[in-house]
């Protein structure tokens, strides 16, 4: 029989402060609402998963870590949720757990429960640890239960503009959704995608995502669904930032800014802005056009967005609607959302 636990919270300072032992990690939080929801996997998932590990133990040609294989086993149900609510694949949540904790073992995770070393960032009002990584005592987001950052996770890669290029690609193509994750920047380390890639292989991850796609098995075990809807709009913050983010993804450096000063402006931190445009320093000049995220284009494009007009998009950038259709080819004012639109 499911079963779910709702709690909701009266803040969360006593939610992360609660002595209370938990010896069970298919625990969720909604991170925004302060909403905390006890998960119970099926026991059709828990059986399946259990199956897929046996065989990967028997098909392996070389040594796996039974850690890392009981690590799989005991999160996999809830990467293939994560899979079926944001779209996210299953085994590239999976591999970057197992990496970014050492399947499970890091010191990190060991005092936040942060399985994908998910910064602060700006606006994360919620828990901080500090830990040694890039830098020294970089501020590190904690959780109280393993599964809220795995929900985080989700919802780290959907909020925000940089990763958008990520959900364009296939559910079951690992290897571009490895790859596009280090150039979006969520990582500085060149070697990311190979080992993201080389842990999804060795340890057969791609099955979980089969599953998932195939319907396999049905893992949205809770009695009481939270739609992803409701979970974004909470994201205030983020949505007040997101729109500072022109639509081409690219900041155009003024005489004062500095890239903590665009860091801050668009809740994107330095070393990610780095990475996106390749810069061996912070030494930045005023007319540079900075990437913000991976699929960002310097060329001057419109994506055209809901009840958007010629009109409308021709007083936003200074032209004519006149100019607008002889540059674009149009032949009238017909405009269709998401259409890509030449504004100079």
């Amino acid at each position: 029989m499911r079963k779910i636990i709702v709690c909701v919270l009266t803040c969360l300072v006593v939610a992360c402060g609660s002595s209370k032992k938990v010896t069970e990690n298919s625990s969720a939080k909604n991170v925004n609402t302060r909403q905390e929801v006890m998960v119970e996997p099926s026991k059709e998932a828990l059986k399946e998963v259990k199956k897929a590990v046996t065989e990967t133990k028997k098909d392996a040609n070389s040594y796996l870590n039974e850690t890392t294989l009981a690590y799989v086993e005991h999160y996999a149900p809830l990467a293939m949720d994560e899979m079926r609510k944001f779209k996210i694949p299953a085994s590239i949540t999976l591999a970057q757990g197992i990496l970014e904790s050492g399947s499970g073992k890091s010191q990190l995770s060991a005092k936040s429960n942060n399985h994908f070393g998910i910064k602060c960032h700006t606006g994360w009002k919620g828990a901080k640890v500090y830990h040694d990584d890039d830098a020294k005592g970089e501020c590190f987001r904690k959780y109280q239960f393993p599964a809220t950052s795995y929900q985080d996770h989700s919802l780290f890669l959907t909020t925000r503009f940089r990763y958008a290029s990520l959900f364009r690609l296939k559910k079951d193509d690992y290897k571009a959704w490895a790859k596009g994750l280090k150039k979006a920047g969520y990582a500085t380390d060149p070697k990311y995608p190979d080992k993201l890639i080389s842990f999804i292989e060795k340890y057969e991850l791609y099955k979980y995502d089969r599953m998932v796609l195939k319907g396999k098995i049905d893992t949205d075990h809770l009695t009481e669904k939270v739609e992803v809807a409701e979970i974004v709009k909470d994201f205030k913050e983020e949505s007040k930032r997101r729109k500072k983010l022109n639509r081409k993804g690219v900041h155009t450096v003024k005489e004062d800014d500095t890239l903590y000063s665009i860091s801050q402006k668009y809740g994107i931190s330095i070393e990610e802005i780095k990475v996106l445009n390749n810069l061996d320093s912070n030494v930045i000049h005023q007319g540079d056009e900075l990437k913000l995220r991976s699929d960002a284009k310097r060329d001057s494009y419109h994506i055209v967005e809901k009840k958007e007009t010629l009109y409308s998009i021709s007083k936003e950038y200074g032209v004519t609607v006149e100019e607008l259709k002889q540059m674009n080819g149009l032949k009238d004012n017909t405009l269709s959302i998401g259409q890509e639109l030449r504004v100079d």
